[in-house]
């Protein structure tokens, strides 16, 4: 099959549970949005924020460790089984430590009163660091579609059950009388509140486990202490740049609480992780092309015509960014709708973050490079670069424009990080993009945007209609120039 054809196929079946997923959890924010308050909201945009950044020190580096290993070891089992232990046992010691201090745990992390939410998460932690570790297993044996499979399970299973909780049990035990009332009085608690959302998310991570284990099972059980250190050695640095991703990702949302009086802060939280969630077609994509595009390039690396192959992906995989940049735009009078209208007012952030996340994803296109080189060190440098904007912009502007100065501080992060690595990348692993290309259809949607928002048009669907004529003309020329050549040539072949 031709490289990019693979490549795209790939990215459809990793995708597709992605896509399905974050749509029906982003059909979940509505849900959220209208029940709680943005108070409330803002405990769960807290809760996993914190998540985020533990769940890269469990797996501290050893899912691309284990690709990399995977292409130097002739026993390939051994670095698996080798991997897993390690994170089994570190898992394991986690979830021990945060149930003994779970009360001051909570304390610290502003959840005074809920310790629960503590010992809940470092479970939920647990089982999604050694899942990641099987997930990694099955990409690396472009085992695509139980990838696909049993990541649906696990978003049916949390949807389903926060389904369940919120909306089923929270009726019957509001009602007066109904058949299940006796039932549900017996199993849900109305003050454990947002509680029941994380309550979903542990049942469906415990699920995922055992619906792996049938991977792990057959396995020859084996622990090479060396082997273990040069994974550690090789995923260490991927584990810094992997904090700093995450405060690069989200420290904002940690940070706004911290530096917004009280429920004032609270509040601010709530609004700008709900309006982050209109941008999550973006992240869909990045996340999808992500899964298939890792174990592509370490597979495809000695072949010929490798960095060819990963200028052309470059190109396509930003013509896509581009479409999903306008399309969303053009379209966010009625996308408006998916959250509360208390947490419209945050809407002005949306373009700022769907462009920063455009920039994430050409970096982690870029990134390949010191993978594939083994220096892994600049992958932290890199990031680590980042995170001190992040930062340093966010105790900036918090104070003086909220969360909107986070946004601003997200886009320039992941700007500079994408400039960097283009530069060094270009040094240690040059390949050859089509820059012309590639910024030229990012600056044309960029326009097309503008444009359209400069026109005043008083009707909203007039105004619909209009932007979407704008959008396919986009699509139209985005086919003539470059897809519908793609498709001869593959036709040709």
């Amino acid at each position: 099959m031709n490289p990019l054809k693979k490549l795209a196929s790939q990215t459809a079946i990793y995708g597709l549970p992605t896509i399905v997923g974050r749509l029906l959890n982003y059909f979940l924010t509505p849900l959220y949005t209208y029940l709680y308050s943005t108070s409330e909201f803002g405990d769960v945009t807290l809760a996993y924020a914190y998540v985020s950044f533990l769940l890269v020190c469990l797996t501290y580096g050893f899912e691309t460790a284990l690709f990399h290993f995977s292409q130097l070891e002739k026993k390939k089992e051994k670095v698996f089984a080798t991997a897993l232990i390690s994170i089994v046992i570190s898992s394991t010691a986690f979830v021990i430590l945060c149930s003994a201090f779970s009360i001051p745990i909570s304390q610290t992390l502003k959840f005074s009163g809920h310790p629960e939410y503590v010992v809940w998460f470092s479970l939920i932690l647990a089982s999604d660091a050694v899942s990641s570790v099987i997930f990694a297993q099955l990409r690396i044996q472009e085992k695509a579609k139980r990838f696909a499979t049993i990541r649906s399970l696990n978003i049916i299973i949390n949807i389903g059950f926060n389904l369940f909780f919120i909306v089923f049990c929270r009726t019957v035990y509001e009602s007066d009388s109904s058949l299940f009332k006796p039932l549900v009085e017996h199993i849900y608690n109305p003050a454990i509140g947002i509680g029941y959302i994380f309550i979903a998310n542990l049942i469906a991570s415990i699920a995922t486990v055992i619906l792996l284990l049938p991977n792990v099972v057959s396995i020859k059980w084996s622990f090479d202490t060396d082997l273990w250190k040069k994974m550690l050695k090789y995923g260490i640095p991927l584990l810094i740049a992997g904090l700093a991703g995450m405060a690069n990702e989200t420290f904002d949302r940690v940070l706004i609480p911290q530096l917004l009086p009280g429920e004032f802060g609270k509040s601010q939280n709530g609004i700008y992780g709900a309006c982050y969630k209109v941008a999550i077609i973006m992240t869909i994509f990045i996340q999808a092309f992500r899964f298939a595009a890792e174990p592509f390039f370490f597979n495809h690396s000695k072949e010929t015509d490798a960095k060819k192959n990963l200028a052309d992906i470059m190109k396509y995989f930003t013509i896509i960014c581009s479409l999903i940049f306008l399309g969303t735009m053009l379209n966010i009078q009625w996308i408006q709708y998916f959250v509360g209208e208390k947490f419209r007012e945050g809407l002005n952030v949306v373009p700022i973050l769907l462009l920063a996340n455009l920039f994430l994803g050409i970096f982690i296109n870029q990134s390949i490079w010191y993978k594939l080189s083994g220096k892994t060190l600049y992958g932290a440098l890199l990031t680590f670069l980042g995170a001190v904007i992040t930062i340093g912009l966010n105790f900036w502007w918090i104070p003086i424009w909220g969360y909107t100065g986070s946004a601003w501080a997200t886009l320039i992060c992941y700007a500079a990080m994408m400039v960097a690595s283009y530069i060094l990348g270009n040094k240690h692993y040059p390949v050859n993009y089509d820059l012309k290309r590639i910024f030229g259809y990012l600056a044309l949607s960029l326009s097309l945007y503008a444009t359209c928002n400069a026109i005043v048009i008083e009707s909203t669907t007039l105004r619909l209609i209009f932007n979407n004529i704008v959008l396919l003309g986009f699509i139209t020329l985005l086919w003539k120039q470059e897809f519908k050549q793609l498709i001869a040539q593959e036709n040709k072949h």
